[in-house]
């Protein structure tokens, strides 16, 4: 990136490079369905994140899908992406009228999906940096945006979510659908609950969909010593731990009350699962003849991480004994969860 683009969110480009990359996967079942996330990053040589997802971008899909750090992410990004796409044509088609994506990013709705939602006030919302360079994007690779979209520059530390759409044209006496992806982890609790209670004033039938991880995955991000990480994944965990270090997670919803924290949000729970889940899996990485997006490169990736261990004297990983009920609620505290939630009628 030009040195102006210094304080664009990191992490924005690590989502669409995960995005772009899924959407070459050949098998339209489990595809991400982003086809413009490439077009909108640009030319890789100049994105300046060294990242093994944004290396992918330079390689064959088969090549890139080798490397399970790139895996990870274009798994993640496909089931977010396809559940929020499903959320978003259920919307529309139950009358929402607006949609307002929360901290846009590269976000690519208003433009993939511009007959789902012709009739329909489109608001992209995010920090002036990032939505500059967004905006700049679209001109060189799409002509411009489509009429019916506005974009919202915010300071969401120190602005008001609805005075500054009031000022946009935003009307929130109408339905509308909210999409809050990659937020909720960065940003204190009383900011989500605000926004979660912004989403509850609108009228019956309007909802959100928003990712979010627990309390105790941040509590554990906090206490990480790297010299307790196996030798294996401390690469990994590092890259991590830079992606996020200018935009560090500080707020996990309770463990699991999720549907308590909403209702007092003045929300009601509609559905939430694990990203990387069975469920999730399932319905959105698993092809017909049962084989999974990236299913060989983490087969490899264990066999690889046993054999490093012995060469290195070392026990090799052994996965904990824990029954299948157990595993399931392990991975469900110390994952990344996906939701949707509505407003109810009154």
């Amino acid at each position: 990136m030009p040195q102006s683009d210094a304080q664009v969110s990191r992490t924005s480009i690590f989502v669409a490079a995960g995005r772009a990359v899924g959407a070459r996967e050949p098998d339209p079942t489990v595809r991400n369905p982003d086809s413009l996330a490439e077009a909108l990053l640009g030319d890789p040589s100049t994105i300046d994140l060294d990242h093994p997802s944004v290396r992918a971008l330079r390689l064959s899909y088969d090549d890139a899908m080798q490397d399970v750090e790139v895996v990870s992410n274009v798994r993640m990004m496909t089931i977010r992406t396809r559940f929020i796409d499903e959320a978003l044509a259920r919307a529309i088609a139950g009358g929402a009228t607006q949609v307002v994506i929360l901290g846009a990013g590269f976000d690519s709705h208003a433009y993939r999906c511009q007959e789902l939602l012709a009739r329909v006030n489109v608001f992209e919302v995010d920090r002036p940096a990032t939505q500059a360079l967004k905006k700049r994007r679209v001109n060189e690779a799409l002509g411009g945006p489509p009429s019916n979209l506005t974009y919202v520059a915010i300071d969401f530390q120190h602005e008001d979510l609805a005075d500054v759409l009031s000022r946009y044209g935003y009307d929130p006496a109408l339905p509308t659908f909210f999409i809050l992806e990659g937020v909720t982890m960065y940003v204190p609790e009383a900011a989500v609950r605000s926004t979660l209670q912004f989403v509850a004033s609108h009228p019956p039938g309007s909802a959100i969909v928003f990712d979010f991880v627990y309390g105790a995955m941040i509590e554990m991000l906090a206490r990480i010593d790297m010299a307790n990480i196996p030798k294996a994944q401390q690469p990994f965990v590092q890259r991590f731990l830079d992606l996020i270090k200018d935009e560090p997670w500080i707020f996990g919803l309770p463990l699991g009350r999720e549907r308590e924290f909403l209702r007092e949000c003045g929300l009601e729970l509609r559905e939430a699962f694990a990203i990387g889940g069975e469920e999730s899996v399932k319905r959105y990485l698993t092809r017909a003849d049962g084989t999974q997006v990236g299913g060989q490169a983490i087969a490899a990736a264990m066999v690889r991480m046993a054999e490093r261990a012995r060469a290195e004297g070392q026990p090799a990983p052994q996965p904990p004994q824990m029954s299948p009920e157990q595993m399931r609620e392990r991975q469900r505290m110390m994952g990344y969860q996906l939701a949707e939630a509505v407003v109810a009628e009154r």
